[in-house]
């Protein structure tokens, strides 16, 4: 099955997908579209072309977030800035909500709060992911095992001195978190993300043990679109 991230899982709903939305957090989070002019963009870093964005969780909030929420097609990100936010979050967030964990945002100038998160746990939830980023320590994927988490996503933008970048740069990074989960745990889910602009790397993370895809940047790119879900509908992955 193919996830289809922000900011495209906003907007965008295709049969056999779940769209992710957000990120929200805990209050809304002015100057959205300001943002996506001042900062989106095509550009090159280290010789490869690439989206960077510094869009920085702008968001109506999570309140709007549940207000539009699907239970059928629609899992809620969320971005905790402080601590003292995830109780507000545990009592706010009904307990069968499905949900992913931003804690590697790179865009904000607060770090993701990744500590004491388990309390999102419960089997009521089918989905609790937690999102990882491109550079994350392996130390805290095995923690983040051992609080009970057995769904991971990977990853998240690459950090730049200009933005979060995104597309084909991900690509090794993803492949490298993907192998390690994968060689240490047997009993978790990966989605896997990152530069899939074609059906072939998406075989090559299913390779290396992704259970499921996600998909975000290739919307910019209405060709690549539409030769990838074709190819997707009729392998039916």
């Amino acid at each position: 099955m193919i996830f289809i991230s922000p900011p495209f899982g906003n907007y965008i709903h295709l049969p056999n997908t779940m769209s992710i939305k957000g990120s929200y957090t805990l209050n809304h989070r002015p100057g959205l579209i300001s943002q996506i002019f001042k900062t989106l963009r095509y550009t090159d870093f280290n010789g490869q072309k690439m989206w960077i964005n510094k869009i920085g969780l702008r968001n109506p909030g999570i309140l709007y977030g549940l207000k539009h929420y699907n239970p059928k097609t629609d899992i809620i990100s969320i971005a905790i800035m402080e601590k003292e936010q995830i109780q507000k979050f545990n009592e706010i967030i009904p307990k069968d909500t499905n949900l992913e964990i931003n804690v590697s945002c790179p865009n904000t100038n607060k770090h993701m709060i990744n500590d004491g998160i388990h309390v999102f746990l419960n089997p009521e939830r089918k989905w609790c992911i937690v999102k990882l980023s491109p550079l994350v320590d392996k130390k805290l994927i095995d923690s983040y095992y051992k609080q009970g988490f057995r769904q991971f996503h990977c990853s998240n933008t690459l950090p730049t001195p200009t933005g979060g970048a995104s597309g084909p740069i991900l690509i090794k990074y993803t492949s490298d978190i993907v192998y390690y989960i994968n060689k240490n745990y047997n009993d978790v889910t990966v989605i896997a993300g990152g530069g899939i602009y074609n059906y072939n790397i998406l075989e090559k993370y299913k390779n290396l043990g992704a259970s499921y895809f996600s998909v975000s940047t290739i919307f910019f790119s209405p060709i690549k679109c539409f030769s990838f879900f074709k190819d997707y509908y009729n392998k039916k992955l």
